[in-house]
């Protein structure tokens, strides 16, 4: 049997549950699953069913990092370890596709290299209190290459990015909620009850409008200010010709909740 691992797969109230699955290998990343979890995010993206993904990963740890021995490949040149072929689940700019639905991550326990750059792609992350969290690349005579040194930066300030970037040392879930890398820190145990439920929060809102949202967050994030202010009018405009705005509107009348279909 390979021990290669894989991405469990389930939907649950419009959630696309994707389950990192290599618990006794403590997650260790391998190419299989690095595939895997791209066309996990491929298939959130052509289901209009599915509204929201929630990542999580199965057993005590979330990952200890890529498996180096199972990569066949050099970190030399254009080779990239991760390059994508449609979408990129690293979320590195315009290197492929743009994710256009929200993710929710959990991360428990070892939380290595690749698992925070995951986590820091997504953009809500729930963390247990048992984590430990680490960059550890400088240790190894790498740099990260999966989105740390701009993403850390980016949600953590410089001063706290370098000071872990540089040295790969550990820090707890108290730091990283600290310093902005993760948005709640629960009991181990909670984390995945916890990131599910914020799911299926976001999945219950109008589909169209969270897009709209992400993907105006996005273009702040990838092309500045001015480039995310000239698309608030044209994209209000279009939600406000859609029939969920028209149910949102009736639900406020009504005083109920919505049920929004996305068109």
């Amino acid at each position: 049997m390979s021990d290669d691992g894989n991405i469990s797969l389930a939907i649950e109230d419009h959630v696309l549950l994707m389950g990192i699955n290599r618990p006794e290998k403590y997650n260790g990343f391998t190419p299989t699953m690095l595939a895997e979890l791209e066309e996990a995010y491929l298939k959130m993206e052509a289901d209009d069913d599915i509204r929201c993904g929630f990542l999580f990963a199965h057993g005590k740890h979330f990952t200890a990092g890529l498996d180096l021995p199972k990569f066949e490949f050099s970190f030399k040149g254009e080779n990239d370890f991760a390059a994508p072929k449609q979408l990129d689940t690293l979320s590195r700019g315009q290197l492929a596709q743009r994710r256009s639905k929200p993710v929710v991550t959990a991360v428990q326990g070892i939380t290595f290299t690749i698992g925070i750059e995951l986590m820091l792609a997504c953009d809500i992350v729930i963390a247990a209190d048992d984590c430990r969290f680490a960059q550890l690349e400088p240790k190894r005579g790498l740099m990260a290459v999966g989105g740390a040194t701009y993403r850390f930066i980016e949600r953590g300030g410089w001063g706290n990015g370098m000071k872990w970037l540089l040295t790969g040392d550990e820090f707890d879930a108290a730091e990283a909620l600290r310093i902005g890398l993760v948005q709640e820190v629960v009991p181990a145990g909670d984390q995945y009850t916890r990131g599910l439920e914020l799911a299926k929060t976001i999945a219950q809102r109008a589909p169209l409008a969270v897009q709209a949202t992400l993907q105006n967050a996005q273009t702040f994030a990838l092309e500045g200010e001015n480039a995310a202010v000239a698309q608030l009018n044209p994209i209000q405009s279009r939600l406000a010709e859609s029939e969920d705005f028209a149910e949102g509107v009736q639900s406020f009348i009504d005083r109920r909740e919505a049920a929004f279909k996305g068109r």
